[in-house]
């Protein structure tokens, strides 16, 4: 599978997840200890909101603090869409290379980067939802392959939790190479 199709399926899976949170909901944790379900998403419809920009050519220094803080607003739902379909069309759109934090990077490779972001953090809000956490087979295989060579790298740059192993099934051994416990469920009481 391509990158621009990787990226296309993951950030629309993203924005249905996003379409079925409950209003009661913006506040329930996620497997992501740090962030509830709103923080979760604004952290997602940012990366979205970075796309556009970077995959024009432009680089961090010329977008400077314009993304930053709260891009949901009064409609997170409608401001997520929006951000979906605007990183979908920009993807659609690939430049030789983009302008990243840590250098220039082939723009396929920052889509395999968003994808697994997406691919990842649409889990976290199912099952910050109580929705149907299973990821399709496809996209699992895919950013396992090209996960492989760069979990380290995330790691030690503190990008992700400590691996967690002993895990068979493939979506499982992903969810624990980013540092997730799959078996994460939400309580009863809305707490993981």
């Amino acid at each position: 599978m391509d990158a621009v199709e990787l990226h296309s399926r993951t950030v629309s899976n993203f924005a249905r997840l996003v379409s079925e949170v409950d209003p009661s909901q913006w506040s329930a944790p996620t497997p992501c200890s740090d962030w509830d379900v709103r923080a979760l998403v604004n952290h997602v419809v940012g990366e979205e909101r970075w796309t556009v920009p970077l995959m024009a050519g432009k680089t961090i220094a010329e977008v400077g603090d314009s993304l930053d803080g709260d891009l949901l607003g009064d409609d997170p739902i409608s401001a997520a869409a929006d951000a979906a379909r605007a990183a979908e069309e920009a993807g659609r759109r690939p430049i030789a290379t983009v302008h990243l934090s840590y250098g220039e990077e082939d723009s396929g490779e920052y889509l395999r980067q968003l994808a697994a972001d997406h691919l990842v953090h649409g889990w976290d809000l199912a099952a910050a939802l109580g929705a149907d956490t299973r990821m399709d087979p496809d996209l699992v295989t895919e950013v396992a392959e090209w996960f492989e060579a760069r979990e380290e790298m995330y790691r030690s740059a503190g990008m992700i939790a400590e691996h967690r192993a002993g895990f068979t099934d493939p979506e499982d051994a992903l969810l624990g190479a980013f540092g997730r416990d799959p078996r994460w469920v939400r309580s009863p009481a809305g707490q993981g």
